[in-house]
């Protein structure tokens, strides 16, 4: 039940920052959590593969009774997401209002408002930005080609001469503004989901196959008790499809020692699985859904308007496996209970910052803690399960430790009821 030695194959989302500024991150965030849970957690330098995809780092942590050594694994997405971004600005406007509209009239965008309006209203916010810019500058653009009439010059010129300036002037503000809008960065978002999901982007498909490899070698090869693949943001459909691929190739992969967990956070599974074209996406769900071997504990959040909440990644695909459905665990999280009351208010309007504090230190002990999980003594599963008992280790005194071991250790968890959906936070049922 004691977690000695640990196996984490991190899944980043579409995120063009890569291995640097996470690293960065991670540091700055492990040193918040040491400080929070008075114990000692070092981190050693990045080692980069030799093709360049994967890096790897090893944490130490050392609390008063348990110590830790885990295996962190970053899988590496940057260099196709910066390919993306560096495309013409025009290109990728036009590319991303053509795919939206086509998600409207073919109803996956109905089917998002249905799923999470919240999140239909985040991937709806670039295209109004973009408008909300254009009819500015339409005005500005208009104004130019009336002054121009005034001054004698024929209408052909004058609105050549406004559409010139409109193009221009839109463009120069799309780049400039991008630092605080993120409109170009979304637009590319929504373009690569699309292709992704429609499987034109072998590159990526390529790329997970030998991820899926990666993930069989460490699994027939580690020492760890426990192996996780952590999947964030639009990492939680690809470490789906990366451990899915992985038990097709190896349906042994979770019997050969050390236990296999998925944990996926701050998920969008729908902005793949609502196309009618991703039935092979529906397949690994289903896949995972029933497979017995490994665990898979979904963790969303109400306050989180990149992820859906609350949504079933089985049932709200129609996937129907009845009684042989293991999988996921769906675990609500109030980040009210893990940010300090005199942040929070500030905290809950910046939902880039909410979208990563699923990645990030607590302020608050909690049980849902990314660095406990990945550095504590407790596997995964039994976290989820027992959420008193491991809150009891990481907080409580000599007395209340011993008592939590004691009911780990007496009734181990095999499996998590996966419709079980409060046990970790029973408020958020009543609060919605």
């Amino acid at each position: 039940m004691r977690v000695q030695h640990r196996h984490i194959i991190y899944v980043q989302g579409y995120d063009p920052r890569g291995l640097a500024q996470y690293y960065r991150m991670f540091r700055i965030e492990l040193r918040k959590f040491g400080r929070l849970y008075q114990l000692d957690a070092t981190i050693s330098r990045p080692q980069v593969a030799a093709d360049g995809e994967t890096a790897s780092w090893t944490i130490e942590t050392k609390a008063g009774d348990w110590q830790t050594r885990t295996a962190y694994d970053f899988l590496r997405w940057e260099d196709l997401i910066k390919r993306d971004l560096a495309a013409p600005i025009w290109g990728t406007v036009f590319h991303a209002i053509w795919i939206y509209w086509r998600m409207v009239f073919n109803g996956t965008i109905a089917r998002f408002w249905k799923a999470h309006w919240r999140f239909a209203t985040f991937i709806t916010y670039p295209h109004l930005m973009l408008l909300a810019e254009a009819l500015c500058v339409a005005g500005i653009a208009f104004g130019l080609a009336k002054g121009l009439q005034a001054l004698g010059i024929p209408s052909l010129f004058s609105f050549a001469a406004a559409a010139a300036l409109f193009l221009a002037v839109l463009g120069t503000a799309l780049k400039y503004t991008e630092n605080r809008t993120y409109l170009l960065y979304l637009l590319s978002d929504t373009i690569w989901t699309w292709e992704f999901s429609h499987r034109e982007r072998p590159e990526w498909d390529e790329r997970i196959d030998r991820f899926a490899l990666h993930l069989i070698d460490v699994a027939g090869n580690s020492d760890a008790e426990e192996i996780v693949v952590v999947g964030h943001s639009s990492g939680s459909f690809l470490g789906a499809e990366i451990l899915a691929r992985a038990l097709k190739l190896d349906p042994n992969l979770g019997r050969h020692g050390p236990r296999v967990v998925l944990l996926t956070i701050g998920g969008n599974f729908p902005i793949v699985g609502f196309h009618a074209v991703s039935q092979d996406f529906r397949d690994h769900l289903r896949l995972l859904a029933v497979e017995p071997s490994i665990d898979w504990i979904d963790c969303q959040s109400r306050k989180d308007v990149m992820n859906f909440y609350p949504f079933d990644p089985i049932a709200g695909h129609g996937i129907d496996v009845g009684a042989l459905r293991r999988n996921p665990t769906i675990v609500p999280i109030r980040f009210r209970d893990i940010i300090k009351p005199e942040h929070y208010n500030l905290f809950r309007w910046k939902f880039f910052r909410v979208h990563f504090q699923f990645v990030m230190a607590n302020e608050l002990p909690h049980v849902y803690d990314f660095f406990m999980i990945v550095c504590g003594p407790i596997p995964l599963t039994e976290r989820m399960a027992r959420p008193e008992a491991a809150l009891a280790i990481a907080t409580g005194d000599e007395t209340a430790r011993e008592w939590a071991w004691k009911r780990l250790e007496s009734a181990p968890v095999n499996h998590i009821d996966p419709t079980d959906l409060g046990e970790l936070e029973p408020s958020a049922r009543r609060r919605g």
